[in-house]
């Protein structure tokens, strides 16, 4: 066990200015840091400034520390969590949330004495830092980062909601380990090294390609739409126990996840190369879509697709062939048709379940129905209104084959009095 020490008690002037975030060596008492672990506050707003967690610990191994704990004291622009994460063979830990900062402090300032002056004379609170490099397992569901866009899309520049679903999927995508270039300049925590530790979109696509290249090896002959609905449409909803998945809010609130947060759900690649359905959609059904946008500039679509939209064309965005339902303004009833073709190596009879959104009936036809290999068969959705809201809500629509196939249909569903402006 090792003494802990705050930097603002171990420095020169014993101020938080420039101590705290520990950013320069020169301002410690070297007598007084040796031997111990000094905690350093990683101040979210001097991210801007230059100061960084290899900063820290580059500082800290100067003075002769035997350790450091970083945390984050205020809340900014730039949390923690979020900082790149690289590798270091110098003791070193991050502590991630305000809740477990807060302990640590208040264990350091119970066993620390101060005299009349607020210095500190006796550094009573040890630590010790574990091996780091074993994973540890939560077992708790997947949450989506604060920070992941979410639904809904919109259709214009005037914000109004579209009748699709925004995210597709979700995907790992934060702390991801990966291969890097050695000399890539990219990110100077990473220089010289052949692995990082990233986060964000950039890391969660990844993922998804891989997958999509799976189903293409698999399926050689499948369109995009088709590899989209396989991904959509396995998409898990639940961890292994069956707790839902979860969203982490802009507040840190961490609550169920909605469509909006996570679209279909979490990328299951297992089930993803034999889905069972597919929902499929070719140029005809794209060109159809584009033209059902309200306010549409028809031209722009010509100039867009080079051709022109079709004397009879879908009334409604939501009647594009997806695996999945929006609807952004239900007012009263809406009929959705969904064309699904089998991909099985077998027949195999389906039976819908709904799952329906608040405020909305749900009504499936067939609710049973057989369909064989390469056929399509047609499933009619109709949608109405029992209690018009302020906000979307969501269910679903599950399809379960007696061949082990289990196919998911998100539902996003505004119940509306009147159509929006």
């Amino acid at each position: 066990m090792y003494p802990l020490a705050l930097a603002d008690d171990v420095s020169v002037t014993n101020s938080t200015d420039g101590s705290s975030n520990c950013q320069d060596p020169n301002i410690f008492v070297r007598s007084l840091v040796q031997g111990k672990v000094i905690i350093c506050m990683f101040v979210s707003s001097n991210y801007y400034e230059g100061d960084s967690l290899a900063g820290i610990i580059d500082t800290i191994q100067k003075i002769g520390a035997a350790g450091v704990v970083i945390t984050d004291r205020y809340s900014g622009d730039v949390d923690i969590e979020y900082q790149p994460t690289f590798p270091t063979t110098f003791p070193s830990a991050v502590v991630l949330n305000g809740v477990d900062t807060q302990a640590l402090l208040e264990y350091y300032d119970n066993n620390s004495v101060r005299d009349d002056q607020g210095s500190v004379t006796t550094f009573g609170a040890t630590i010790r830092i574990l091996e780091g490099r074993r994973a540890s397992y939560t077992r708790e569901a997947p949450v989506v980062t604060d920070y992941s866009s979410r639904g809904p899309d919109v259709d214009n520049m005037q914000m109004q909601a579209a009748d699709v679903l925004k995210p597709n999927v979700m995907a790992p995508g934060q702390h991801i380990w990966g291969a890097w270039s050695p000399t890539s300049d990219a990110m100077a925590e990473f220089h010289g090294e052949n692995y990082a530790l990233l986060s964000g979109t950039s890391m969660a696509t990844p993922h998804v390609a891989g997958v999509v290249a799976l189903i293409r090896q698999r399926h050689p002959k499948w369109s995009p739409a088709m590899v989209m609905s396989a991904i959509m449409t396995t998409a898990d909803v639940a961890d292994r126990s069956g707790r839902p998945l979860m969203a982490r809010r802009d507040e840190g609130v961490i609550e169920r996840a909605t469509p909006f947060d996570m679209g279909a759900g979490a990328i299951n690649a297992a089930r993803a190369v034999d889905p069972g359905l597919v929902f499929d959609a070719r140029y005809r059904d794209y060109l159809q879509f584009l033209c059902a946008v309200p306010g549409v500039d028809e031209a722009a679509v010509l100039r867009a697709v080079g051709a022109p939209c079709p004397s009879s064309r879908a009334r409604w965005c939501s009647d594009l062939n997806t695996p999945s339902v929006t609807v952004a303004s239900l007012v009263g009833s809406r009929r959705v048709d969904r064309r699904l073709t089998s991909v099985g190596a077998e027949n195999e009879t389906y039976m819908a379940y709904v799952q329906a959104p608040g405020g909305v009936a749900v009504r499936v036809s067939p609710d049973v129905f057989t369909v064989a290999p390469g056929a399509t068969a047609t499933l009619r959705i109709v949608l109405n209104t029992t209690a018009p809201g302020n906000a979307f809500s969501f269910g679903e629509v599950v399809l379960k084959g007696d061949k082990k196939h289990t196919v998911r249909i998100p539902l996003a569903v505004y119940p509306a009095a009147a159509l929006g402006p």
